[in-house]
């Protein structure tokens, strides 16, 4: 049976135990593999806007989406440079594919901070056996982007009805569980992890952004939804301590951005090698022999290697400041993250656009669909405005105030 867009099928909740990952270099290993297959089919399916369900079930199998589980609940734990580079390559290979699961590990994280015992024994069982997090954060037509309206409603059972309607709900059409920002009557912040198929939940596949085409990133109603209580956690009490959560999230977008310029550039030497005619007045025989077009390579690999630099000492900050958490570790980390994520977004738009600069007049052709990759970074750094960063990074130079713990840096 077709499923329509209003609401379409599940995942099969029947799909085999995933494989569990035992360590970083496994992690990187099988990453790479399946980035490079991924690769293969990528231009075709943002073309023909096909949902990868089969590979997000591949990533599911292979366990890369387990490898943040704790160890001390079967998890491999990898290190923020491992999980960072894992995005980087799904995303030279594929950004969209590489954007859906970025939430699935912020709420992985949120469990990881704020579950109780009995949760994070579930949730992480879970997540190790191949069960995919989408998310709901995301409101249309309120104030600002933090201005929650989804609503928990307590039962007398101590359970909570859920009401609301979120937009952008990258993963959600794909997932197991839906991870929903909601206010309690205090108003204040919680997660209600909720089974994507429960009764009331209407995912609609209704995302027609003109990059990213295949990330699914609609709309989630919430209909008198009914959650168990120990589904629900306080997530507001993430932001009253210092805190990684938004440097964490922020690393992942920070590593697609790294891996769309990387995909480009890699995509844009490929062709002024095989494809590309020299410009008459050059006087060589080939494209890659002409010494201005060799000049522009070296400024765009010199940028790209100073995203890649960014993004490896941003994950080396956030797991220095895992390990010794207090208010100025958590700031060096937010701040060494946020640098990350403006090189990179600059990056990536700017070494997308250049490809075709540098590989002439027939690489526009649609028929090739070279512009995914402008089009997904152009797309993938609206997320959330870096100019902000850049305000935070100038502050805490100037005189050492540290970034707000508002989860976005």
């Amino acid at each position: 049976m077709t499923a329509s867009p209003e609401d379409p099928a599940p995942p099969d909740g029947t799909a085999p135990p995933a494989h569990v990952i035992a360590g970083d270099g496994e992690a990187l290993a099988v990453a790479a593999e399946l980035a490079r297959d991924f690769r293969t089919d990528a231009a075709r399916r943002d073309a023909e806007r096909l949902l990868p369900r089969a590979e997000l079930d591949r990533l599911s199998a292979a366990g890369l989406l387990g490898i943040t589980v704790p160890r001390t609940h079967g998890g491999a734990e990898v290190r923020m440079r491992t999980l960072a580079e894992v995005f980087r390559l799904l995303a030279a290979a594929d950004a969209s594919l590489a954007q859906i699961p970025q939430n699935h590990f912020v709420y992985v994280n949120v469990l990881r901070r704020q579950g109780t015992p009995a949760q994070q024994r579930f949730f992480f069982a879970e997540v190790l056996a191949g069960r995919r997090f989408g998310n709901a954060q995301s409101e249309a037509g309120t104030k600002h982007v933090q201005d929650i309206r989804t609503r928990l409603t307590p039962r007398e059972d101590g359970g909570h009805l859920l009401d609301g309607e979120k937009h952008y709900s990258t993963g959600a059409l794909f997932a197991h569980w839906i991870p929903v920002l909601a206010r309690a009557e205090n108003d204040a912040l919680h997660v209600a992890y909720v089974e994507r198929d429960a009764p009331g939940v209407t995912v609609v596949d209704d995302w027609n952004g003109m990059g990213q085409r295949t990330t699914a990133s609609g709309t989630v109603r919430l209909d008198r939804v009914e959650v168990a209580a120990d589904r629900v956690v306080p997530h507001h009490l993430t932001f009253l301590g210092p805190q990684l959560h938004g440097a964490t999230a922020q690393l992942l977008h920070a590593a697609i951005d790294a891996g769309l310029a990387a995909g480009a550039l890699e995509e844009a030497a490929l062709f002024v090698r095989t494809k590309s005619r020299p410009w008459f007045e050059s006087g060589y025989e080939t494209a890659a022999e002409d010494p201005l077009l060799i000049q522009r390579f070296g400024e765009l690999g010199l940028q790209l290697r100073a995203s890649n630099a960014l993004l490896v000492a941003a994950a080396d900050a956030v797991d220095a400041a895992a390990a010794d958490l207090d208010d100025d570790t958590a700031a060096e980390a937010s701040i060494a993250v946020s640098a990350a994520k403006v090189h990179a977004a600059q990056a990536a738009v700017d070494i997308a656009g250049a490809l075709f600069e540098v590989a002439g007049t027939r690489s526009a052709s649609d028929s090739l669909n070279l512009h995914r990759y402008w089009r997904d970074a152009r797309t993938h750094t609206l997320h959330d405005p870096v100019r902000w960063k850049v305000q935070h990074i100038g502050r805490y130079v100037l005189d050492g105030t540290r970034p707000p713990r508002h989860g976005l840096i």
